[in-house]
This record gives C-alpha cells, structure tokens and sequence, in this order.
C-alpha cells in the first residue's frame, strides 16, 4: 500500500494505493504531483473533481465546534490574563493563543482522525464505524486520540505565533492608517501574513501528525507487518534521513495557499461579525433606557 499526502488548497487531500485494485497504472501513467497545479489537474482528472471534497461532512462536523471553542476561548483568556498580567501584556497573544488551541485540538482530535481516515481509505460510514470499533477494541479508546502530540506540537505554537503576530501587524496597519480600530481589510490582511509565517514555521509538525494518522491505517491493513507508530522526534528523523530537510516540508506552497486565505478569511469575518453584534447589543441597550 502507497499513500500519498497532497494538500489540494481546501483541505489536506489522502490517496492510498492499493496492489489490485487498480489505482497502480494511475499513478504510473503520470508519475508523481510535480506541483500545485498539476496535482489539481491529475486528481480532478483520474479521480473526479467531488474527490477534491473527499471527507467534506467530518471536516464541517469538526470545523465548527473547533471555530468555537478557539475563538471564544481565546477572547475570554485574552480577556483574563490582560486583567491579572498588565505588565506583560506582550506576551498575552502567545499564552492565550496556545490555551486556546490546546483545549479545541483534544476536544476535536478524535474527529480529525475520522475525517484522515476517511480521505485515506474511502470508507463507507457503515465501513468507518468497523473501522473505528476494531480500532478502539484492538488499542482501547486512547487510539482515537493518536496524532494527538504532534497536532498539539503544530498546532498549538501555530495558534501562539499567529495570533501573537496578528496582535502586531494589527495595531500596526491601523497606526499607519490613523484608524481607530481595526477594518474589515486591516483584519484581512494581518490574517493573511501571521497565518502564512505560522504555516510555515510549523509545517513539520504537520507532515509528522499526517504520518502518524496513516500508520493507524497501514496497521489495520497490514497487521502483520504494520510497524508500532513512532515518536514525533523518531518520525522526524526518519523522515528527514528518507527525504532530506526538504521532506519536513513537504507541501509547503499548498498549505500556505490554503492556511494564509484561510486565516484571513476566519479572522476578518469574525472580527467583523464581532463588531456587528456589539454594535447591534449597544443600540439595544440605549433604546432601552
């Protein structure tokens, strides 16, 4: 079995070949992704442009209660600890950012999990639910969790760089401009650029989590000779003696094409949406009196 991991500008994009079943000359006939561009075309082409939404409904299921709770976690903590570290107020960004991810990567890690496997294996929801049971028979409940360490070493240093550096590039597109506070713009673009140097800085940490969530699919193929799952350092090193430096990062233009409009879309809509209900709040308020 051969897996290959692509992120197509959406969402992270698994394709596992299988001897007999076919996909063998598929990947034969054209060789291998020499781009973005070509990637998009050779999925869309041998696979079907759906399979760009391979894993769309898990990936909704997760996105949402994720939005939530980082969010809402990450203006109350903001909130809090400007309260109780004034002095440090510089460093608030960082620690908020890094709670905040923390408590929305191990509520939704388990649903992650589902949606890789999903994309790796093109199961059937009757055929994930075996899947997932076999599993947590086979390895207990915990098993659910695996990819969990390196998600939290991606993700949250990412959440703590990028808001970190939001915080900055905000306050300091809205001195440039003599604003007040921030625009839907100004909140756009701080997005875009602290989301693409997060991306970036922490895009080992994603191919490393992406292997650790398929070899939970190799084992359940291959039983017998399926290696035991590797640390993240073991993972790492491995990879790099495989690949070189460059294989640690590995889909570095797709991930940055998908995180940095990502991130400015998140972030301005948000703030935006943010701004509309406290301003609708403060109306009612004053009709009120």
């Amino acid at each position: 079995m051969v897996c290959f991991l692509y992120c197509n500008g959406l969402m992270d994009h698994l394709y596992v070949c299988q001897n007999g079943n076919g996909c063998t000359a598929w990947y034969k006939a054209p060789g291998h992704f020499t781009g973005t561009l070509d990637a998009f075309v050779k999925i869309t082409r041998y696979e079907g442009i759906r399979s760009l939404w391979s894993g769309l409904p898990p990936t909704l299921v997760m996105a949402v209660p994720a939005t939530v709770i980082y969010f809402t976690a990450y203006d109350q903590l903001r909130d809090y600890l400007h309260a109780r570290m004034g002095s440090w107020s510089h460093c608030i960004p960082l620690l908020a950012g890094a709670l905040a991810r923390l408590g929305a990567v191990t509520v939704i890690s388990p649903l992650e999990l589902i949606r890789t496997k999903m994309q790796s294996q093109q199961l059937s929801y009757r055929e994930l639910r075996v899947c997932i049971q076999s599993a947590v028979a086979q390895d207990g409940w915990l098993s659910l969790w695996r990819g969990w360490g390196p998600t939290v070493l991606r993700d949250v240093p990412f959440s703590a760089l990028y808001w970190f550096n939001y915080e900055l590039v905000r306050t300091w597109l809205c001195r440039q401009a003599w604003l007040d506070g921030a625009t839907f713009m100004v909140s756009f673009a701080s997005g875009a650029i602290s989301g693409t140097v997060a991306a970036v800085l922490t895009l080992p940490f994603d191919v490393v989590k992406t292997q650790r969530q398929i070899e939970l699919g190799d084992s359940e193929v291959h039983p017998v000779t399926a290696s035991k799952p590797s640390s993240t350092w073991l993972l790492m090193q491995r990879i790099r003696a495989e690949s070189g430096t460059r294989g640690l990062f590995a889909g570095f233009l797709p991930r940055v094409i998908k995180v940095a409009p990502a991130c400015a879309i998140m972030i301005s809509t948000y703030e935006f949406g943010k701004s509309f209900f406290q301003k609708l709040n403060q109306e009612q308020q004053l009709r009120g009196l």
